[in-house]
């Protein structure tokens, strides 16, 4: 797909000055990408960077090899692949898409390369490492303070303030990384949200009824993180 096909919504690349944005879009490549597709691994050179557009990817932390966490949250307002931004070439976290939908796709070698040249996207970027650090860091004590419904109320709301969509489809296995629960806690949290009128889940299907209620049940985690860097 021609990169001029696709409708810029990435903020790091709508912040750009036109002049700086046109030099590197023709380093770019538009791409779909598909629930489930792996982007980058943990431990593994990181290949391409990726600009997400209207699709939802999760930052996955490994636990002894086996085990998945989700410690962010990553849609429009940023990038996949920030790591290269401060030097690194293998990714510390496995980067899964959550919900599909379209990207700008740069080779890493390439973006390192324009990251140091290009003084607004340096700036963007760097502004983005800070908010992506901010939501890493709180939803680290997040997941130590809070309860899991709350927990819950939180992702959802994230999730849809990146999507610009109240329904939305998010699988047992997806909740259990955000929550760091196994499926009958993720099963409860949803049926309790549920039971108050909030939402509505069924077989996977989200859809937020009550987006005030919800963030009234949601912690006060949603306001530091997901209501500064994932709205608009």
């Amino acid at each position: 797909m021609l990169i001029s096909q696709l409708p810029i919504a990435n903020k790091i690349w709508a912040a750009l000055p036109r002049a700086d944005l046109q030099r590197l879009l023709a380093n770019m490549e538009a791409v779909q990408l598909t629930d489930g597709q792996v982007l980058c691994e943990a431990g593994e050179p990181i290949a391409h960077v990726y600009f997400p557009n209207d699709c939802l990817v999760s930052l996955l932390t490994m636990v002894d090899g086996t085990s998945a966490f989700a410690v962010g949250l990553v849609g429009r307002e940023g990038m996949v692949g920030v790591a290269c931004a401060l030097g690194a070439s293998v990714s510390p976290v496995r980067a899964v898409v959550q919900s599909p939908g379209s990207a700008m796709r740069m080779k890493a070698a390439v973006f390192v390369k324009a990251f140091r040249h290009s003084v607004p996207l340096h700036r963007a970027v760097l502004l983005y490492v800070h908010a992506l650090k901010v939501q890493i860091s709180q939803t680290a004590a997040c997941n130590r303070f809070h309860m899991i419904e709350a927990r819950l109320a939180r992702w959802l709301l994230m999730t849809r303030d990146r999507l610009s969509s109240d329904h939305f489809h998010l699988t047992h296995e997806v909740l259990g990384y955000m929550l760091g629960v196994r499926r009958v806690g993720v099963t409860n949290a949803a049926q309790a949200l549920r039971h108050r009128h909030l939402i509505d889940y069924s077989r996977g299907a989200i859809a937020i009824i009550d987006g005030p209620g919800l963030q009234a049940a949601s912690c006060s985690c949603y306001e530091m993180v997901g209501g500064r860097h994932g709205k608009g």
